[in-house]
């Protein structure tokens, strides 16, 4: 009997209707398997994972295979986004056997979880020296019915190896101006000079780097790193990663020229890079990077938003090849061929097209079809016919077959939407973007959170998953909730920030400090409490946590959290200078730390015109991690107009008066502050905004 039909996520509901007898993640798996005697199969993977769909079609749908599998196993199928520790622990036993990982991850475990045997995809038939899936199947259940003994110390081991493996500690002392040039010498060596990026291919979109880069930039003057930032936003906009027509990055490019990605579109890239370019419009007044925050903006509330006001998590590479044969193809919806330009526009803006886009009759993705790009040299010439060729080839495009949507709602994610999408909104006079980022903080805190300030890590359809939030999404959250207080002046954000911290040090932080671990210290124990201090794709638990608890000591005061930051940030000391790439967070952290961060109260009437631009210079203000207040002196709950009574919504508001009358700007570091001022040109000067 197949056990996913009523759970939340998306990537198991794919498989609810396979023959294979899956039961999700629980204990009553394993109780299943110690009952039955039989090894667990354990599938990982994501709803927008190209290799896990074809896996999925291969074996999991095939009834001879399945019928092998549910007389041997018991299979469990865990979604990679759902279960992020599930994931960590057995990737790291992987990795750690194999030297290598990814997805689908397929492991097999003994009724006690110690994983025994581990791969990746493997393929229905032999192929390229790769085994096949039933002649793993075999092997595996032939080793436990007759290597018993074998099998069950294999497991221990590897159980007992990775227990043994030293914990993250968060060090001595905090990253310094000697650490910080270190990281940026080891970037300037694997820099890109030519193409932009990092190393070769595939490349990733160094979202997380670029912020660092902005940051060192706006601190030190540094025109190298901004060089480097605003190379490699350029290429990755030019380049086939980004939609051309509909605006959002795939998730990589498989070639270090940025031209053919890999399709799946994810809501924590688009989210980090929504931000990045709107930062780098701060910086630079760069129109490119304009353009990119508010389309990526756009895309994000017109492709990914939920019903409920959340954020989706991904759209899939493959769709519908177009063909009528029921096929899916990797990036059918995307590219393009000189026929298809022609059925739209016609002979002359077919022409125009191939050459604004590179379009070829070779195909710069596959045979006769291409990637929507802007090369290098190509420019706005005819604003109103670049327009008109987009506009229509966009509308035809929204005919063909749509890429599935993982609709499930991650908090941390949504954290990382929140923050960018009020931004961006703040910065270009988007208010409904600021609305989208609220009704997103709405529904988490509404879905999400629960009396005791405990997050879950999904919802669907405002349903709940049943998975406890990890230290990536309290400290995600909180950073959303935080970069939400400062656009809005609304300081119940800043509550709820304060709400999730005060978990962050009470179940994440190791009683030593400057310790942290991806799962509270009362969550579901596995076979190793998974703790990461490295970036990937998106900050490491450990480094959000340690920007949203510096960002909340700036706001309110609070030693405890900037004590808990500060430990925290031992760990890119350590690592900043050695794995400059992996840690871009936790080194954009270190450059708020380094400038203060800056703490800016911006008081005055509510509605007043002077308050309101002093409070758009705030925002636009490039000191690193700078936190914004605005309200009325000595603005008190109620929101951005005071109320009476009751203690100050935003502690830095405090004993805050106008000055001769006037709305007013405090800007301070670690409290102590310079001289207010009543003047827009003065507070841009001091904080740097590009003019």
């Amino acid at each position: 009997m197949n056990r996913l039909a009523d759970v939340t996520s998306p990537y198991l509901l794919q498989h609810a209707a396979n023959p294979v007898d899956w039961w999700p993640w629980g204990p009553e798996a394993f109780e299943e398997a110690k009952r039955r005697d039989v090894p667990v199969l354990l599938s990982v993977g994501y709803s927008a994972c190209h290799w896990c769909h074809v896996m999925a079609h291969e074996s999991f749908e095939d009834v001879t295979t399945a019928k092998y599998l549910n007389a041997h196993f018991v299979s469990v199928k865990v979604d990679r986004e759902e279960r992020p520790d599930v994931d960590a622990v057995y990737m790291e036993a992987v990795q750690a056997a194999t030297g290598q990982g990814g997805w689908p991850m397929t492991v097999f475990l003994t009724p006690d979880a110690e994983p025994f045997y581990f791969g990746t995809y493997f393929p229905p038939a032999p192929r390229a020296g790769m085994a096949s899936f039933p002649q793993v199947l075999e092997g595996v259940s032939a080793a436990w019915t007759d290597r018993r003994e074998e099998v069950a110390e294999v497991g221990a081991r590897i159980v007992r190896e990775l227990a043994g493996r030293s914990l993250a500690h968060g060090g001595d002392g905090v990253p310094g101006e000697e650490e910080v040039s270190q990281a940026l010498l080891g970037l300037t060596r694997e820099y890109d000079a030519q193409h932009g990026g990092f190393g070769g291919a595939p490349k990733f979109p160094p979202s997380m780097v670029v912020e660092f880069l902005l940051r060192h930039h706006a601190r030190t003057g540094s025109e190298g790193a901004l060089q480097m930032a605003a190379h490699t936003c350029e290429a990755m906009a030019r380049g086939g990663i980004y939609d051309q027509l509909g605006g959002g990055f795939a998730r990589y490019a498989v070639d270090r020229e940025w031209v053919v990605p890999h399709f799946e579109k994810m809501l924590y890239d688009n989210a980090l890079l929504c931000r990045v370019y709107a930062h780098l419009w701060r910086a630079t007044g760069s129109d490119l990077a304009r353009r990119v925050a508010v389309e990526t903006a756009d895309f994000l509330v017109r492709e990914l938003r939920t019903p409920e006001g959340g954020f989706a998590s991904a759209l899939d590479a493959d769709s519908d090849d177009g063909t009528g044969s029921g096929k899916h193809a990797e990036g059918a919806y995307y590219v393009w061929t000189p026929e298809q330009l022609r059925a739209v526009l016609g002979e002359a803006d077919a022409e125009f097209a191939e050459r604004y886009y590179g379009v070829t009759a070779d195909g710069t993705f596959e045979a006769g079809a291409s990637v929507l790009q802007l090369p290098v040299g190509e420019r706005l010439v005819d604003a109103e016919r670049v327009e008109s060729v987009r506009t229509r080839l966009l509308a035809a495009r929204e005919e063909r077959a749509r890429p599935g949507r993982d609709d499930k709602v991650v908090a941390a994610w949504n954290g990382l939407a929140i923050a960018a999408l009020a931004e961006t909104g703040a910065y270009f006079d988007r208010p409904d973007l600021i609305e989208r980022a609220t009704e997103a903080a709405d529904l988490l805190v509404r879905v999400h959170l629960d009396d005791a300030a405990r997050l879950a890590r999904t919802s669907k359809d405002g349903r709940v998953g049943a998975n406890a939030g990890v230290l990536e999404d309290y400290g995600d959250v909180a950073e959303g909730f935080l970069a939400l207080a400062s656009v809005t002046g609304e300081g119940v954000w800043l509550e709820f920030a304060g709400f999730l911290l005060d978990i962050v040090l009470d179940k994440f932080v190791a009683e030593s400090g400057g310790t942290l671990f991806d799962t509270a210290d009362d969550a579901e124990q596995l076979i190793r409490r998974p703790q990461d201090p490295m970036d990937n794709a998106t900050p490491s638990g450990w480094t959000a946590a340690a920007g949203a608890l510096l960002s909340y000591a700036a706001h309110t005061g609070s030693a405890a959290h900037r004590d808990a930051a500060e430990g925290a940030l031992g760990v890119v000391k350590a690592l900043g200078p050695r794995a400059p790439r992996f840690i871009g967070w936790g080194l954009a952290v270190a450059e708020a730390r380094l400038d203060g961060p800056r703490e800016i109260a911006v008081v005055g009437p509510a509605g007043d015109g002077t308050r309101a631009a002093l409070h758009l210079a705030a925002l636009l203000g490039t000191r690193p991690g700078a936190v914004v207040a605005v309200g009325e002196p000595d603005g008190t709950a109620g929101g951005p107009s005071g109320g009476a009574g009751g203690a100050p919504e935003f502690p830095l508001l405090a004993d805050r008066p106008l000055v001769a009358g006037k709305a007013a700007a405090y800007v301070c570091r670690r409290f102590v502050c310079s001289a207010p001022t009543t003047e827009v040109s003065e507070l841009r000067a001091e904080l740097g905004v590009f003019e």
